[in-house]
């Protein structure tokens, strides 16, 4: 049906507005200018036209000011967690929330909502959309966009179009026949325009058959606004606008990020090379849902909302989307007889189990786990907590063996001994000079680039220091860096150490040289991204690469461990800076004493919650299925000594249970539940709300058994994927196939 905001009467307003704008003003609108972001708040824009106030969504409204400082917005549960409610109502209710917040803080275009579908289990960007079936994510996207644009608010229905990895996200090319295209990658979107009626769409980084997304007509015109019969306006994504001419003939109508038109799409129109009616048709899809929702006689203008009030909302979505995997021998709910309970997991005291990079949402106030079940249970019951592993952060999307535990570092620090290893981090490639920066880590792991390129980007756990150096968005800086300190190994016996690097990597144990990246062989490489004007030639020197060695260390017996780490490869740049990483594998299983504690206080508890987590976010997909930090080992020992264990699972996409689920007899599928986590995870086990949660997803047994399992389907080969499962994606692959699943 037609759009609410395509009427006649608004098309005769925006015909007149057109009339009377310049060349070089219809230049500056489509070409992204007219944002606050850029023009500062005092800029008066050209007659007829509002300031574009952007924000990022889907879950909730991204806040951050001209310095890239987060502000606070409701910190909603992860769409993934609302799509596992599978309730519309649901669905509006957030949409509405995220609509008022938008009206309050000032902004007037959501970069939201996203209906990718979940193809590839691995995917660093499952969280922010609705899982693997076109239909569910068809309904959910439906009902929130109506809800977000009831308040005047423009939505930004993304990425469009198969946009399903991170992984060489900004050059991969998807293969993929109509059908499939048609039947599910493309009914989300189909719902947005045809029942959502959404005033925009995104366009996502990839090529689709051989033709970047932000420039290819198939796409953008004969499916987008013939098929579908869209009238709103097309942005691309940041900085994936591939060409000037081409893109805007193919109709691509604004570009997010300077790079392709501003001067050169001037050019290009007074050449002829875009005509100034197809400059007309953007200017003038820009302005019908613009005009149509009022944006341009709203009075941007800053307001409270009521924090307690959102917030509570946010509780009963994050509850309802909670699902019970398993409960033997109902454990759950709780009973009032428990009188004392192990609260165990690396981040169970905080509320960093959240979606990375642009769709992370800093919020108004926050409830951990530990902290909803104390308030639960009152003085009457015992509540203790222990980490059981290190926190968790972005060092866990890099590939290789697990980095070595923080317990089994020291260093020397006013003549005292402490846990950790010194620091070091220049701003050149070579160590010279006086260092930017000396400071104690836990252990030997960096992964810098977009989950923190600014503060409101990283949900990396508190407990871990913030990025080294300032990023920004420019030229990259250059980094170096050296670790030091000793290492006392628990166990005699040959280790396998790794070092993973993007760039030059030297370890040596007592001054004597194990691993040098620039003379030895990788055992395993990772093209995750390919830089921009990156030949294929050169894409092995912009890769992740892992490296290993074996050595022979003594129980209890201090070597001196140092790292140096140079940022020097043409994969370097603003999206990726640096990355490395100290890995180990033990002679045997070990616990380290962090473990050991925390097993301690389940054995000597009556029930033990164990609170588990990912690191997802945009930029990387994750290595593996695996829990980080070896939590999966951690459940096994808790479970080992307390039957009566509840996994709560706190992760944006399938994890891998096979390892540990047999003798856990309840586990809770909580997802990134937002600020209110730890309320509505507590309410759940005690009985107060029945988890009555769906999977909107389905958890592979093993990374081999899922319908991408061969390298040209995932991550690709030589820059291309090939969607040959075709229309088996997620459940209808194990269905067709018989192949069980864990859920």
């Amino acid at each position: 049906k037609k759009a609410n905001w395509d009427t006649p009467a608004v098309n005769e307003q925006i015909e007149t507005v057109i009339q009377q704008l310049t060349l070089a003003e219809k230049i500056e609108l489509v070409s992204g200018n007219l944002v606050i972001e850029k023009l500062g708040d005092d800029t008066k824009p050209p007659e007829g036209i509002p300031l574009f106030v952007l924000a990022d969504g889907p879950a909730g409204v991204r806040i951050e000011d001209k310095k890239g400082e987060p502000g606070k917005s409701t910190n909603l549960p992860a769409p993934i967690a609302l799509a596992a409610t599978w309730n519309p109502e649901l669905a509006r209710q957030y949409g509405d929330l995220i609509g008022r917040e938008m009206v309050a803080t000032g902004h007037n275009v959501l970069l939201g909502p996203a209906v990718d579908i979940a193809r590839a289990p691995l995917a660093g960007r499952t969280f922010e959309s609705f899982g693997e079936d076109p239909l569910l994510q068809a309904r959910l996207v439906a009902a929130e966009i109506p809800a977000i644009q009831a308040h005047g608010v423009q939505a930004c229905i993304k990425h469009y179009l198969a946009n399903n990895q991170e992984y060489q996200r900004s050059s991969v090319d998807v293969q993929v026949d109509e059908r499939v295209l048609q039947e599910i990658y493309l009914p989300p979107f189909a719902a947005a325009v045809q029942q959502g009626q959404v005033a925009s769409a995104m366009g996502s980084y990839n090529k689709i058959n051989g033709v970047y997304a932000c420039e290819n007509p198939t796409v953008l015109t004969t499916i987008l606004r013939e098929q579908l019969g869209f009238r709103g306006w097309v942005m691309s994504d940041f900085l994936a606008t591939p060409s000037t001419a081409a893109s805007a003939n193919a109709g691509l109508d604004w570009e997010l990020g300077e790079g392709q038109w501003g001067e050169k799409l001037l050019t290009a129109v007074q050449a002829n090379e875009v005509t100034e009616d197809r400059l007309n048709d953007m200017v003038r899809r820009i302005l019908r849902p613009t005009y149509g929702l009022g944006q341009h006689e709203q009075i941007r203008e800053k307001r409270p909302f009521s924090i307690q009030e959102h917030g509570a909302q946010a509780r009963a979505i994050a509850e309802q989307g909670i699902v019970l995997l398993k409960n033997e021998g109902d454990l759950l709910p709780l009973l009032d007889s428990v009188r004392s309970i192990a609260v165990i997991g690396p981040d169970a005291d905080n509320v960093s189990a959240a979606g990375g990079g642009s769709a992370a949402v800093r919020p108004t106030y926050a409830v951990s786990v530990l902290e909803g079940i104390r308030q639960r249970v009152g003085d009457g019951i015992s509540v203790a907590y222990a980490p059981g592993v290190d926190p968790i952060g972005a060092g866990a999307l890099l590939p290789g063996l697990p980095a070595v535990p923080s317990d089994y570092f020291t260093q020397s620090e006013d003549g005292l001994e402490i846990q950790g290893v010194q620091a070091e981090y220049w701003t050149n490639l070579d160590f010279a000079g006086e260092p930017e920066l000396v400071r104690v880590e836990s252990r030997i792991e960096l992964n810098q680039g977009f989950f923190d390129i600014m503060p409101g980007l990283s949900v990396a756990s508190p407990k871990l220091p913030a990025a080294p150096l300032p990023m920004n968005f420019g030229a990259p800086k250059q980094l170096s860096a050296r670790w030091r300190g000793t290492l006392t190994p628990p166990v005699s016996g040959s280790y396998t150490l790794s070092l993973t690097a993007l760039g030059t990597a030297r370890l040596t144990l007592n001054g004597q040289l194990l691993i040098d990246t620039a003379t030895a062989q990788p055992t395993a490489s990772s093209n995750h991204r390919i830089p921009p004007n990156i030949a294929p030639s050169e894409w092995e020197s912009c890769a992740i690469k892992v490296y290993q060695t074996t050595v022979h260390l003594n129980a209890d017996e201090p070597v001196a461990v140092q790292v140096e780490y140079t940022a020097d490869t043409p994969g370097i740049w603003f999206f990726q800076e640096a990355m490395c990483r100290l890995g180990w594998q033990p002679p045997e299983t070990i616990k380290t004493p962090m473990m050991e504690t925390a097993v301690s206080l389940a054995k000597h508890s009556d029930v033990a919650v164990v609170v588990v987590r990912t690191f997802e976010s945009e930029e990387m997909d994750r290595p593996d299925l695996s829990l980080p930090n070896k939590q999966d080992a951690l459940i096994r020992a808790v479970t080992a000594v307390n039957s009566r264990t509840i996994v709560v699972l706190m992760s944006g996409s399938p994890v891998e249970t096979a390892s540990w689920e047999t003798d856990v007899p309840a586990i809770l599928a909580a997802w990134f539940a937002g600020q209110e986590q730890g309320n509505a995870v507590a309410r759940v086990l005690f009985g107060d709300v029945n988890p009555s949660g769906k999977l909107p997803l389905t958890f592979p047994r093993t990374e081999t058994e899922t319908p991408v399992a061969t390298p040209a389907q995932y991550p690709g080969v030589d820059g291309v994927i090939h969607y040959s499962e075709g229309l088996f994606v997620g459940y209808r692959y194990y269905d067709a196939k018989e192949i069980p699943v864990q859920f």
